[in-house]
């Protein structure tokens, strides 16, 4: 005889299993790394980080992220954070009106593509030192060396590698934007307290500043020196826009994952 029919499922049931499915579906894409998934309707549904949880990555060693040694590049959700972050600390920098201006990699993601580098991992602004004090977020951690969230839940903060400031994405997330405060010395050559070592930390003319230029960056427009392809060519050498290069290509080259260019 044939089995009996099933009854239909209870919408108990019908709910656990799809909650078994919808688990085993993130189990899977978590188990591939994927961030973004485009659903057939172009609508987006997000599976990396966010406010409330840390990045996608741990700390960088060398300049460079596990995703590189991965042979991947930075997850969609990490620059999503990384672009939020920038255009808050830009808007927060312009209403008060502080000097700031691109720096290093982001400034070379700016003219070469309008937006951060796709395997960029943080966010670099340089200011006068001199208008620190007005904006007052970095007022307020400036004079009382603590943290500070404001209302948006950015936390602004100084960096313990030195004279310098870090906005991160949340308290939790610590994707960030680097602000390093330059002063002019005697001769017109801006320079600042804290140097890391990498090859764009040099010191160079106050004129590359007076005066700034509006260039597109992360959906915004951000502030640059006025001669972008001068003051990248002082800092990362000749032809710096034309050939892009990871951060450390001692420990890993962008010709293995994209072949020569």
């Amino acid at each position: 005889f044939p089995p009996a029919p099933r009854p239909p499922p209870s919408p108990h049931g019908r709910w656990k299993a799809q909650n078994v499915l919808e688990g085993q579906r993130r189990a899977l894409l978590e188990a591939f790394g994927v961030k973004l998934e485009v659903l057939p309707d172009g609508r987006q549904r997000w599976h990396g980080c966010d406010k409330d949880t840390p990045r996608c990555f741990g700390t960088v060693h060398a300049q460079t992220p596990q995703y590189l040694l991965s042979g991947r590049w930075t997850p969609p959700c990490c620059l999503r954070a990384l672009r939020a972050t920038a255009r808050h600390v830009v808007a927060e920098l312009e209403a008060a009106g502080v000097r700031y201006w691109l720096e290093g990699g982001s400034l070379l993601g700016a003219v070469r593509l309008g937006d951060i580098i796709p395997w960029d991992y943080d966010v670099d602004l340089g200011l006068y030192r001199d208008d620190v004090p007005k904006c007052r977020w970095l007022a307020a951690v400036a004079a009382t060396g603590r943290p500070v969230e404001d209302p948006e839940g950015f936390l602004w903060e100084k960096a313990a590698e030195g004279e310098f400031f870090r906005v991160h994405f949340s308290r939790a997330n610590r994707l960030h934007v680097d602000l390093w405060p330059f002063y002019a010395r005697p001769g017109g050559v801006m320079t600042k307290d804290t140097w890391l070592g990498h090859r764009q930390d040099v010191e160079f003319p106050e004129s590359f500043l007076s005066p700034l230029v509006p260039v597109a960056f992360a959906g915004v427009a951000a502030k640059a020196p006025n001669d972008p392809r001068a003051f990248l060519e002082l800092k990362f050498g000749p032809g710096a826009v034309e050939s892009p290069e990871y951060p450390n290509p001692q420990v890993r080259r962008l010709a293995q994952d994209v072949g020569n260019k």
